[in-house]
């Protein structure tokens, strides 16, 4: 349903509609190219909003519009038949295009609104009822118009919101988000611009952009008040785990240094020597203990590095349980 009917005879609405027409046949569907598959989904799911001007009323409004009637490209076509104009032409090669007049800026907001109320129309007509493959091809046509010249009147506006933000100087928010949160408000005042009120666009959505870059400012200042440091990646990662460890790991080496030198594992003295040189712990009787492989440690004791292996783990065992001992202890 549609919040506004002009005219019962003909159907033209206003404002806003509300589809509630049915998807086609998944045949139809399946036919669709995939940009055409994701345009019906929006235009049978989304309200439909559209500004609604006197002048659609008019006689021949659509040819005043478009150059020509709505005329598909081919029988199975999603598209009309393209229609020739400067300002479009231009927009479309790169070209750069002078400042529009009050005219020509009416003009091209005539062309958005009325390939949307179009839209509106069509789905108003079918509500409650399946769309089938003919009108689904005009609802897209009419859609692939709205999209060109919503297109052409952003891409005309876009820089207005570089100068504005130029113009705020807003040094505590990032540009680029600025940029991006004036882009959103052009999308929006083009949507909502009343063209047949007399006033420039950019009178609109100067203030609109402006009122946005305000909004961002508001939402930053609120963020400095919850989180006052400055985002730093370096600090998204705790190191607090890896100190702890580090910690333990040098209480141990303190707490093995204290069993070796008063023995409290009661550790022959062979099996104090292995440990002391196989593993570095340190000065232990004044003696500075190296790292040493087992076949070296082998050579300092007289014995095979075999031998050494299995001195080493029957001392290991001993200090394990001391240090468990202790840690319980504690």
């Amino acid at each position: 349903m549609c919040t506004k009917v002009l005219d019962a005879a003909k159907t033209p609405v206003a404002g806003r509609c509300l589809p509630t027409a049915k998807p086609p046949a998944e045949a139809v569907i399946d036919a669709l190219a995939t940009e055409d598959q994701v345009l019906l989904t929006k235009l049978l799911n989304e309200p439909i909003d559209f500004v609604d001007h006197a002048g659609f009323a008019k006689r021949g409004i659509e040819r005043t519009l478009f150059g020509k009637e709505a005329k598909l490209t081919a029988p199975g076509a999603t598209r009309f038949l393209s229609e020739a104009d400067a300002i479009t032409d231009a927009v479309s090669s790169g070209d750069r295009v002078p400042a529009l007049s009050l005219a020509q800026e009416q003009h091209l907001f005539m062309r958005y609104n009325f390939a949307r109320r179009e839209v509106a129309r069509i789905l108003m007509a079918h509500a409650g009822l399946r769309l089938p493959a003919k009108v689904v091809r005009q609802l897209l046509a009419w859609g692939h118009r709205s999209l060109a010249a919503r297109s052409v009147i952003v891409r005309l506006n876009m820089p207005l919101v570089l100068a504005m933000a130029k113009r705020t100087r807003l040094s505590s928010i990032d540009f680029n988000e600025m940029i991006s949160e004036g882009n959103m408000a052009l999308l929006r005042s083009v949507e909502k611009f009343d063209c047949s009120r007399g006033f420039k666009f950019s009178t609109y959505s100067c203030r609109a952009i402006l009122k946005s870059f305000s909004r961002v400012a508001m939402r930053a200042s609120r963020y400095r008040g919850q989180f006052p440091a400055e985002f730093d990646p370096a600090m998204e990662r705790s190191d607090h785990l890896e100190k702890q460890r580090v910690g333990i790991e040098l209480d141990c080496v303190d707490e093995l240094k204290e069993i070796l030198i008063r023995n409290l594992a009661g550790l022959s003295d062979v099996e104090r020597t292995v440990i002391v040189e196989r593993f570095a712990v340190g000065q232990i009787g004044g003696v500075a203990a190296a790292p040493k492989t087992l076949e070296q440690v082998g050579v300092i004791i007289g014995v095979t590095k075999e031998r050494v292996r299995q001195i080493q783990n029957k001392a290991l065992k001993k200090i394990r349980l001391a240090l468990e001992g202790r840690y319980l202890a504690a």
